[in-house]
């Protein structure tokens, strides 16, 4: 699913209300959404959604890595990403 499919699909819950919501403002709410979650996982390093799922940092060690074109050993330093674990009504409905 792209975002221009999430936007439709979003709207198309609402399309039935005489006054709906445009697609550009679902957008707008969309990203909005986004931005929050992307801020809130930066402030407190998670963010959690009844329902769905948590998504928390996660620090990877540093690490010794092979440099594939020379075969030397390089050091890969600490990294941080984001983890997904989702909720148990999303894993079942995935299933």
């Amino acid at each position: 699913m792209t975002k221009k499919d999430l936007i439709s699909a979003v709207q198309a819950e609402f399309s039935s209300d005489p006054n709906s919501l445009t697609k550009k403002q679902v957008g707008a709410i969309i990203e909005a959404l986004f931005d929050s979650i992307g801020e809130a996982i930066k402030e407190e390093g998670r963010y959690s959604q009844s329902g769905f799922g948590t998504f928390t940092v996660k620090t990877r060690a540093a690490r010794t890595g092979r440099n594939p074109q020379t075969g030397d050993s390089i050091t890969i330093p600490e990294s941080k990403s984001i983890g997904f674990k989702p909720a148990p009504e999303l894993k079942k409905a995935a299933n």
